[in-house]
């Protein structure tokens, strides 16, 4: 089981992550997602494609940009469609 904690708390927890570029990419329906807020911030990677990102709020805490997906990816990532990452110098991965 791989989970991601996140002051203290966990925000995704799956046996069913997918790895790539040392990221453990989570089923959204893995993912605690009153956590998870819309950020207004995009990134465009050459072979996954457009990614999303999520800010985490909790208890007037706030890390910004920590979480992201990529919900229509290339066809060369299309293992993490709808999965969520997270930065590691902020979640904390548990495998």
């Amino acid at each position: 089981m791989v989970k991601a904690v996140w002051n203290g708390v966990i925000i995704a927890e799956s046996e069913d992550t997918v790895v790539v570029e040392g990221n453990h990419y989570f089923p959204q329906d893995s993912v605690e997602h009153q956590y998870l807020k819309d950020s207004d911030t995009h990134s465009v990677c050459p072979w996954k494609g457009t990614a999303d990102y999520y800010t985490l709020e909790d208890d007037g805490q706030q890390s910004m940009d920590a979480a992201w997906l990529y919900p229509d990816p290339k066809d060369a990532a299309m293992s993490i469609k709808d999965h969520v990452a997270f930065y590691g110098d902020v979640v904390t991965i548990e495998e």
